[in-house]
């Protein structure tokens, strides 16, 4: 009976001898701006966070009080920059033990704001005790309410409490239920408990959403040993004797300088790093421990933070390490810019690397490289990639534009915009010339960068480029328009535009006019897609406007073929209106038929309402990686098909002709009953085409390994699509990164209908299926640096799924392809992840639900 009670495990709290600490998590709710009389007696407040575009330099200060007596001294937040939200995600330590504490200890919590040299701005402050009811020591995240413009109260009771007891707030409820189910005081059901809390994540979002109020997420320690979790309880050691010692025998003071520059360190760098050592570090060479070492560190991967030891170690054996490409790249990060001797001596031997790769020259474009002669330098080894191969990068490219400096004052920074082939490269002039040239660049654009000249110095010589440019810039330019990303792409695009018409060559003179004709046909698309779903109606209705407005002549003028935004090679030459149709989702997309010049036709997919920057990311590393593994022999047979953004609202995505998993199975009864249908062949094995059969294994197993990798969520059979030659491939990239709106996902989407079409478990199509996943991870991993360098570029590209943790975007990549892993370790892993895929019933149950939700949808 004994064993069927749930034991509780306890510290005192006067036995834990460790510093307070908590986490500062993130700040939601909207600030209100004062009225013109606050602004007018205090002119300084226009300089304050309330009136900035992005959000402002907050910070948190913290100070633990008891009976209205501070305890220690305040300790506040570290400086960070703040992009889209107030995130610190910072666990702070106060000057002051746990066991230290009195039993009505409360911290105190305040936000401020940086307005002017050595003015704060009161933000607001909050209140929360550092022990519960019970006497326990508070654990986990709590949300607490923020009082606006007043600083947090430290007296009891505090006038400005985080917890409010209010019976008609949501949160607090919600709270209270977790915090029991959390005791054990509710029956646990494991697929409902993970239901449900995201629904209460759900819920507190959308409270604060219409709440008026800020509230301040914190996190408390918890402390856990052996796997154990323990509760600390408030106790008191003699608190039943009569004396007590008020000023204990030692007493230790707070010391003030303690974050500052450790001279001694500093010391160290700087003679480690004199231009005297540089004589004995160029005869150099490392020991085999140490060259080993070395090794090490050039195969780290992009994301990792270099120790100070790594970083000491890779200056000392520079000079060796320069005749390895890969090891540029960290030998850069170790460098320490703010010293005008190391980085002069670094941008030295730079010029003296052996050349890096293009893959890796991406890597010096991210926001962590901001020297102009190192951005210039990668823009250089851009220079080695073929159109083709630009192309692939191109949507990053066009996002490392926002970390580029201003090059404006730089001799020589439009010396891009020339072909570098023919004689007016600044190189081939005498310096009068390239004064000359700087000044009147200088006057003709104020602004401008290395990376943007020579991305606009591409598109002068390809339409293609030139194109999927202005269509990057141009998504860019339509989300908010009050952020610092939207004006510099905004003059990007304007300095675009101007340059292809600025000496008024033929070529690019075109080349601005399709654009301009490119631009007003997607608003066309955008307009009468508006006015058919603002026509009543039903989905048979408004197909009925759609074609009636398509056939109408004046709609647009294709007399002139015109080069698709969607993929340019194909230029149309007008609508099939007949053809026209909408599909049955919610916003209704429309399927067009367009005319190309050779009589054909091309069908694409036009939504509005919709984002497609996810999709379109997903759809460039698809092809990426198809590349990738062709350059290796190795024909997965993907359909890398063509996505398009628009804007932040609206795109265009290509159309090819499948059928979805699910109807396949309800209409043909089995994969293979289908592929008998369409490629029957009486002497091969199940009765297919050995070219369907080989095509259908390997487009799975590419899918399987490019999905895991990319973390693609809410895989079900409707998003699955198969073609009559065989090709499997995946549609609708909703979630990506690890998110899934399902309960515990397969690692996989692996499921029994697609193993029972290749024969069964025991098939040889099965087993050379697992082979080919072997093999596609195998090489993927060694260009995995590639992959992180594009998602690195992209973290604040305001992509939904990355723009919830931008920070973790790499990382959640990187722990996919599981590089601590040897090749063997690698296959074995993937093992288990197909095992597990096959075998999860879970994911049958929810595939079932899913199957009868949209019956009834329909």
């Amino acid at each position: 009976m004994a064993d069927d009670i749930e034991r509780f495990y306890y510290v005192y709290s006067c036995d834990l001898d460790a510093n307070v600490s908590l986490k500062i998590g993130n700040l939601e709710g909207k600030r209100e701006k004062r009225n013109y009389r606050a602004l007018v007696e205090d002119p300084q407040l226009r300089f304050s966070g309330l009136y900035q575009s992005s959000c402002s330099d907050l910070y948190v200060s913290c100070q633990v009080y008891a009976d209205g007596q501070p305890l220690c001294l305040p300790t506040r937040t570290a400086y960070r920059p703040f992009n889209t939200r107030w995130n610190w995600n910072e666990w702070i330590n106060l000057p002051l033990k746990y066991k230290d504490l009195p039993r009505s200890a409360q911290v105190a919590l305040t936000v401020w704001d940086v307005y002017g040299p050595r003015k704060a701005l009161l933000v607001g402050g909050t209140t929360v005790s550092l022990f519960g009811k019970s006497g326990t020591l508070r654990r986990g995240m709590h949300d607490l309410h923020v009082w606006p413009d007043v600083e947090a109260d430290g007296s009891h009771p505090s006038k400005t409490p985080g917890k409010t007891s209010d019976p008609e707030d949501k949160m607090s409820s919600l709270a209270k239920l977790s915090k029991k189910h959390h005791k054990g005081r509710m029956h646990k059901v494991d697929w409902l408990d993970r239901l449900t809390f995201r629904e209460i994540e759900m819920v507190n979002e959308k409270e604060k959403r219409s709440s008026d109020s800020m509230f301040l997420m914190v996190e408390f320690p918890r402390i856990v040993e052996d796997g154990v979790d323990f509760s600390v309880v408030y106790y008191e050691k003699l608190s039943d004797e009569g004396e007590f010692h008020y000023i204990p025998d030692i007493v230790k003071v707070h010391d003030p300088e303690i974050l500052q520059e450790n001279l001694v360190e500093s010391k160290h760098h700087k003679l480690v790093r004199s231009v005297r050592s540089g004589t004995v570090s160029h005869e150099m060479k490392p020991n085999a421990a140490v060259r080993d070492q070395l090794n090490q560190i050039v195969g780290y991967p992009p994301s990792k933070v270099l120790t100070s030891e790594e970083k000491d170690l890779l200056w000392q054996f520079r000079f060796y390490l320069s005749s390895q490409k890969k090891a540029l790249t960290k030998f850069l990060k170790c460098v320490e810019w703010n010293e005008p001797h190391e980085a002069g001596q670094a941008l030295d031997l730079m010029e003296k690397w052996s050349l890096i790769d293009v893959d890796d020259a991406l890597e010096l474009l991210s926001e962590q490289f901001t020297n102009l002669a190192v951005r210039k330098y990668a823009v250089s080894r851009l220079r080695e990639a073929n159109d083709e191969d630009l192309l692939l990068y191109l949507l990053q490219l066009v996002q490392a534009l926002r970390y580029e400096p201003n090059l404006a004052e730089h001799t020589g920074v439009k010396q891009e915009y020339a072909d570098p082939e023919d004689g007016t490269s600044q190189e081939n002039q005498s310096p009068e010339q390239r004064v000359e040239l700087s000044e009147n660049l200088k006057s003709v654009d104020p602004e401008g960068s290395y990376l943007e000249a020579f991305l606009i110095s591409r598109a002068y010589k390809s339409e293609i480029l030139a194109n999927y440019l202005f269509w990057y810039l141009r998504v860019e330019c339509s989300g908010d328009t009050t952020t610092k990303a939207h004006a510099i792409y905004s003059k990007i695009i304007r300095r675009y535009i101007k340059a292809l018409l600025q000496d008024g060559i033929p070529t690019r003179v075109r080349k601005a006019r399709m654009l301009k004709r490119q631009q007003h046909f997607i608003e066309k698309l955008v307009q009468t897609m508006k006015t058919v779903a603002q026509y009543g109606g039903n989905r048979k209705k408004k197909i009925e406007k759609l074609q009636n407005i398509l056939e109408n002549p004046d709609w647009i003028d294709l007399k002139e073929p015109l080069p698709l935004p969607l993929d340019p090679n194909v230029r149309i030459t007008g609508v099939i209106a007949e053809k026209a149709t909408l599909f049955k989702s919610a916003l209704m997309p429309a399927k067009f038929t367009f005319r190309t010049v050779d009589d054909k036709e091309y069908i694409a997919i036009f939504k509005s309402g919709d984002d497609l920057r996810q999709d379109q990311l997903i759809l460039q590393i698809i092809r990426l990686m198809d590349k990738l593994l062709m350059l290796e022999n190795l024909d997965l047979k993907l359909t890398p098909y063509n996505v398009l953004a628009t804007s932040t609202t609206s795109g265009c995505v290509q159309f090819i002709e499948s059928c979805p998993v699910a109807e396949v199975l309800a209409s043909d009864g089995s994969i293979q009953n289908f592929f008998r249908k369409h490629a029957p062949c009486e002497s091969a094995p199940c009765g297919i085409s050995p070219d369907v059969m080989d095509t259908y294994v390997k487009s799975c197993a590419g899918y399987c390994v490019i999905t895991y990798l990319l973390g693609i969520g809410d895989r079900h059979l409707d998003n699955l699509l198969l073609t009559k030659s065989g090709n499997l491939f995946h549609i609708d990239f909703g979630y990506i990164l690890g998110r899934d709106p399902k309960p515990l996902p397969p690692p996989m989407k692996l499921s029994k209908e697609m193993v029972e079409a290749m024969g069964g478990a025991q098939s040889e199509f099965y087993q050379e299926f697992r082979r080919q996943c072997y093999t596609a991870f195998l090489h993927l991993r060694r260009s995995a640096n590639l992959i992180l360098n594009l998602f690195a570029l992209m973290v604040d590209a305001t992509v939904p799924d990355i723009a919830l943790e931008p920070d973790k975007t790499v990382k959640k990549v990187e722990a996919k392809f599981r590089l601590d892993l040897s090749d063997e370790e690698a296959v074995h892993y993937l093992q288990s992840l197909i095992d597990e895929s096959v075998s999860a019933m879970f994911a049958v149950v929810v595939e079932q639900i899913h199957k009868f939700a949209q019956y009834w949808r329909k």
